[in-house]
């Protein structure tokens, strides 16, 4: 999946380069606070895309010096709308947003979770209708994420689901397992028994 959005972002830059687009992406991270719930989201692709626009820039200077007279810190809600303004702001090229590792958020603490908090982000910029806007997120197939983007059925592509993308998986954990110069201490049957259960782990969707 890294790879994949890795790509995807490649593929991106190359229009942006041209200033055919702007492109702003963010990576989940358990361990990093600042990269594991929504308002680190919101504040990293706000400062993406205003560094690409000034009309962008100029959005959020207003949140902070009129609104607030940069006195106070916003809200996750203003954070959001001000992002929401950039994406309708006219005249402006396509915008891809690139979300890797949503189920990297935490899903275990608060009423909503950090979690539900993002996917109705995720939801409300869909819903949003925009031609202008592009959104591509990955993700392991967790219950909760894979039913809220089965109500986007015609904007969703599951991986998991397509054999190709598992028998890449598998040829990749055998290579590893097979040439890695700490494998080759292993016996045959240890490396088949680390590539059956690997195998497993990745079907069922686990790391």
């Amino acid at each position: 999946m890294v790879s994949s959005s890795s790509t995807v972002i490649e593929n991106i830059s190359a229009l942006q380069s041209d200033g055919l687009a702007s492109l702003a992406f963010f990576y989940f991270e358990i361990e990093d606070d600042q990269k594991k719930n929504r308002r680190g989201l919101l504040s990293s692709l706000l400062v993406q895309l205003s560094d690409q626009s000034d009309s962008y820039c100029g959005i959020i200077s207003y949140l902070y010096s009129t609104i607030y007279d940069g006195s106070a810190v916003p809200s996750d809600d203003a954070l959001a709308q001000c992002l929401k303004e950039m994406f309708k702001f006219p005249g402006q090229p396509p915008v891809y947003i690139v979300v890797d590792a949503l189920d990297k958020c935490h899903n275990t603490t608060g009423m909503p979770s950090p979690r539900d908090e993002v996917l109705k982000l995720v939801v409300d910029l869909v819903n949003l209708q925009l031609p202008s806007l592009r959104i591509c997120i990955t993700s392991r197939p967790e219950a909760d994420i894979s039913r809220v983007f089965g109500s986007l059925t015609s904007l969703s592509v599951s991986l998991h689901e397509e054999s190709g993308q598992m028998q890449e998986i598998v040829e990749y954990i055998e290579s590893v397992i097979n040439e890695g110069p700490m494998t080759q201490r292993w016996n045959a049957a240890e490396r088949e028994l680390v590539i059956e259960v690997l195998t497993r782990k990745a079907q069922a969707g686990s790391t």
